[in-house]
């Protein structure tokens, strides 16, 4: 999240960065899903639907994807009439941080036969790993180091012009 909320800092001015959480979003389930789609899914849809892209942030848990971030795409792809509206040909980029050194870049590369399979337009123009994130955040978690700073600043500028260029 302290990754997420220094790109809300470094976004131009005429683009808005939401930031939403998965915390609400229950373990996925049939029996559940047949009663109706939670309401934390269904909002969290409706926030992706109406953006212009997706900026996902991914830890990386054990050199892969983490199940709760899986979890939370899967709801968002029920009913299976809905992948279309949130995901197909959506502009999505995709970084992420981490304490240790690998700066998530399995997890990252683990994201893309999902974000294929989803039908969504990923932006491959730079790739931002954050290895080390414990010492580059502060205790409030804001990013204190500054070449990490320019490298996300880069990032989200190539994002929004990916963005732009795509409509």
């Amino acid at each position: 999240m302290a990754l997420l909320r220094a790109a809300a800092e470094l976004i131009s001015p005429e683009t808005t960065l939401e930031i939403a959480s998965i915390r609400e979003i229950p373990l996925y389930d049939a029996d559940v899903e047949a009663q109706g789609i939670p309401d934390s899914v269904r909002k969290l849809k409706d926030r992706i639907a109406s953006s212009h892209g997706l900026l996902l942030a991914t830890p990386e848990y054990n050199n892969s994807i983490p199940g709760v971030f899986k979890n939370a795409i899967d709801w968002l792809t029920r009913p299976p009439k809905d992948i279309a509206l949130v995901f197909r040909n959506r502009p999505v980029a995709m970084m992420g941080a981490t304490p240790g050194g690998g700066g998530t870049i399995l997890a990252q590369n683990a994201w893309l036969p999902v974000l294929r399979t989803l039908g969504t337009r990923p932006w491959f123009g730079s790739r931002l790993i954050v290895s080390g994130a414990n010492k580059l955040f502060d205790e409030t978690g804001k990013l204190t180091d500054e070449p990490t700073r320019e490298k996300l600043k880069g990032f989200v500028a190539g994002f929004e012009t990916f963005i732009k260029t795509s409509h």
